[in-house]
């Protein structure tokens, strides 16, 4: 799926700290912990809680936040709908792995095993 230039830019330049708190209340919404958002966060990124920390305090755009990640190489398997678009379908690099992430938060929120949403096995 296509998605315009002008929802390119403006995910790249959106920040993950603007979209972090919002993560953490769907999933403790929904029971689950901060401590496992910050699993599936590292699972896809390879970033530990201080290096987190440090991109929330700095007030990343997700365009800094993904080029500091290491994209977890099973992040190709993250597959499905968020947001209206197939986020295995999505042209864009950085729209992709941001959807990644949302697809993650979700499955979370919605109390999918961490195995599945880790893709282990």
């Amino acid at each position: 799926m296509t998605t315009t230039p002008e929802h390119n830019e403006r995910i790249a330049k959106m920040t993950f700290t603007s979209v972090y708190p919002h993560y953490v209340t769907k999933v403790e919404r929904k029971g689950r912990t901060k401590e496992e958002l910050h699993q599936v966060i590292k699972w896809l990124t390879g970033f530990n809680d201080k290096k987190l920390q440090q991109l929330i305090d700095e007030k990343a755009t997700f365009e800094t936040f993904f080029q500091k990640a290491s994209l977890n190489p099973n992040a190709h398997l993250i597959t499905g709908v968020i947001c209206g678009y197939r986020v295995e379908d999505i042209q864009n690099p950085l729209t992709q792995k941001v959807r990644y992430l949302d697809k993650l938060v979700d499955e979370l929120a919605k109390g999918r095993k961490m195995e599945k949403i880790l893709r282990i096995g």
